[in-house]
C-alpha cells in the first residue's frame, strides 16, 4: 500500500470517527428537546457519512481492457483445477465435451454420476450408455454421496480475479452436499457469467440464496503448511468454459 493511499484511508475513518462522536456527545440522553438534538445529529452524521469520498478502485480489470475469461481460466489452473476451453458453445458443444471427462472419470472411478435437478438435458446428450446417471431425488444421505464417481453442474457466477466459481444452488446446482461430498467435480461456466471482480460477482448475486464459493480443488495447509487435498470438498475440480 502507497503511502498516499494509507494516508487517504486513515483520513476518511478519522471523518468517520469524528462524525460518530459529534452524533453521540450529548449528556443530556435522548428524551424530551434532548431527542430532536439527537436526531438532528444523526442525520448530520447520516450526511458526513454519505458525503465522504469514496474514490476507491472497485474493480481491477475492466472487461473493456481485459480478456476476463482467459484471466479466470489462469487463476482457476493456479489452484491446481483442469481448466478447459470448449469450442463453440449451446448444448451440442457441451454435450461434446462433457461426454469424454465424465466417460475418463467412470472409467478411473467406477460409480454413478450425480446430476442435479434442473442440469440442462442437452449437457449429457453424448454420455456413452455404461455410465449411469444419479439424481438426488429423495436426498441421498452423505454415504451415497461419497461412493458417486462424480457430479456435474453449472454455476451462477465465475469470478475472474480470484479464479472463483460461485454457486447459489438454484436450477442446475444442487443443495450444497452435492458439490461438497463427491470427489469430482465437472463444472460448466460460460463466459458471460465470468465477474471481472468480487464486486461485480455479488453484485449479480441474490443475498437471499446460500452461495458457495469454490477456488480450487479443497486443500488446506493448517497442519504443519503440509498441503491436504479433499478435506472439505472434491479433490478433483474440472472446469468447462464454453461460449455465452
Amino acid at each position: 500500500m502507497s503511502a498516499t493511499a494509507r494516508d487517504q484511508i486513515l483520513a476518511r475513518i478519522r471523518a468517520a470517527n469524528a462524525a460518530a462522536a459529534h452524533a453521540s456527545a450529548d449528556p443530556s440522553g435522548p428524551s424530551g428537546p434532548a431527542a430532536g438534538r439527537h436526531a438532528d445529529r444523526d442525520a448530520d452524521a447520516d450526511a458526513a457519512y454519505e458525503a465522504l469520498s469514496r474514490r476507491y478502485l472497485r474493480a481491477h480489470h475492466d472487461p473493456a481492457g481485459h480478456d476476463i475469461t482467459a484471466l479466470f481460466a489462469e487463476r482457476a489452473a493456479d489452484y491446481r483445477a483442469v481448466v478447459e476451453r470448449v469450442p463453440g458453445s449451446g448444448p451440442a458443444a457441451i454435450a461434446a465435451a462433457v461426454a469424454p471427462v465424465l466417460a475418463a472419470r467412470a472409467a478411473a472411478v467406477p460409480g454413478p454420476v450425480l446430476v442435479p435437478d434442473g442440469l440442462p438435458a442437452g449437457w449429457l446428450a453424448e454420455l456413452p450408455g455404461d455410465i449411469t446417471l444419479a439424481r438426488d431425488e429423495p436426498p441421498l444421505p452423505a454415504a451415497e454421496l461419497d461412493r458417486m464417481s462424480g457430479v456435474v453442474t453449472g454455476c451462477a457466477v465465475a469470478v475472474a480475479e480470484t479464479g472463483t466459481i460461485i454457486l447459489d444452488h438454484g436450477p442446475g446446482q444442487g443443495r450444497r452436499a452435492l458439490t461438497l461430498v463427491p470427489d469430482f467435480h465437472l463444472v460448466v461456466v460460460r463466459e458471460d457469467q465470468i465477474a471481472a471482480d468480487l464486486a461485480d460477482a455479488f453484485a449479480r448475486l441474490d443475498p437471499a440464496r446460500p452461495h458457495t464459493l469454490i477456488s480450487g480443488p479443497s486443500a488446506t495447509s493448517d497442519i504443519e503448511l503440509i498441503r491436504v487435498e479433499g478435506v472439505h470438498g472434491p479433490r478433483n475440480l474440472h472446469v468447462l468454459l464454453t461460449g455465452s
